[in-house]
């Protein structure tokens, strides 16, 4: 995509897709930390790693990948609630690379994050109704009355009913705590929301009505999401484009149809056969990947393809060098040295 950008750090307006809602380019969070109890030399984290992607408006986006490889980090550092060490974002047009607290304001106003624990988002201090104003009175949208008619809205449009507004988070079940969160995302009418993994922590059954739920609202909101998962179930029901991360990189992303049925990267192809399947004739016919060894530590990842330590197919070139991201297809891109 090509780009130009002006004084103001926005985006040419004839140089960009007017579909695409978010741009990120390179993007890195580094953490510095010290080598060994007493100190010592300081190494890096690379939680991060140079991360590319584009979320078009009215899509869902998903980052699957193990735990520790860098996502929900990736889905933080967008809307600056973990500040990038480096990299361009760019929402609707505009950088945010060197903002000020006030347009990072108006940027989480029109980006929301929805969290993982709707156990431990929510303040248990406060009810069910402050907690959804709360982003109402702080961003003054309104006066009290026309608040509380926002506040009601919300509570319906996911499902939950007036009464449960004086109620305090330890009385509500664990799918009604995450409704909860869903509005209060919902309050400031974002265009993004950032779903940092919201059913992981819910029962199967009510993981089926949550995700029913963010269907819903995406089609009566015109919502776009950033879909955080490592459930690759709930992530070829609910997506439309997927991003495979493996230690603070994405290996591969395309649509779901290609990524599901079609993965490149090796690493793909080894998460996709983890995933379990209920017709006992089908488990017997499926060739399981067993990938060796644990994932290595991103203060001392790998030269080379961060993933040759465990791949079955590693060849010389995986250890002298990181493979670039190529095109498989239309829409589909992998990065490993295997691809021609």
């Amino acid at each position: 995509m090509e780009q130009t950008i002006d004084k103001k750090g926005m985006m040419a307006s004839d140089k960009v897709d007017e579909n695409q809602l978010l741009v990120v380019k390179g993007l890195k969070k580094y953490y510095p930390v010290k080598n060994g109890f007493f100190g010592g030399a300081t190494k890096t984290i690379k939680a991060v790693d140079g991360v590319n992607f584009e979320v078009k408006k009215g899509e869902t986006f998903s980052i699957v990948g193990e735990s520790g490889c860098g996502k929900s980090t990736t889905g933080m550092c967008l809307n600056h609630l973990i500040s990038p060490t480096s990299g361009e974002i760019y929402f609707n047009g505009k950088t945010f690379k060197n903002s000020k607290n006030k347009e990072i304001k108006e940027l989480r106003r029109q980006m929301q994050v929805i969290f993982q624990d709707p156990y431990s988002s929510l303040n248990p201090k406060h009810t069910i109704k402050r907690i959804i104003s709360e982003p109402l009175v702080i961003n003054r949208m309104g006066s009290k009355s026309e608040i509380e008619d926002r506040v009601r809205s919300l509570i319906s449009l996911v499902g939950l009913g007036e009464h449960h507004l004086n109620r305090y988070p330890h009385e509500l079940s664990g799918g009604q705590k995450q409704r909860i969160g869903i509005a209060r995302a919902l309050a400031l009418n974002p265009e993004l929301i950032i779903c940092d993994e919201p059913v992981s922590a819910l029962d199967v059954s009510i993981q089926s009505q949550i995700l029913n739920l963010f269907e819903e609202l995406q089609e009566k909101l015109n919502l776009t999401y950033i879909f955080i998962s490592h459930d690759l179930s709930v992530v070829e029901h609910i997506s439309d484009r997927v991003a495979v991360m493996y230690l603070g990189k994405i290996v591969e992303q395309g649509t779901r149809e290609k990524i599901f049925s079609n993965p490149q990267h090796p690493y793909t192809q080894a998460l996709l056969s983890s995933v379990p399947i209920a017709d006992p004739k089908l488990k017997k016919s499926k060739n399981r990947i067993i990938l060796k060894g644990d994932p290595p530590s991103p203060k001392n990842p790998p030269k080379g393809c961060h993933f040759h330590t465990r791949c079955p197919y590693k060849v010389d070139a995986c250890e002298a060098s990181y493979p670039v991201m190529k095109k498989v297809s239309e829409g589909h891109q992998a990065a490993c040295h295997l691809l021609t």
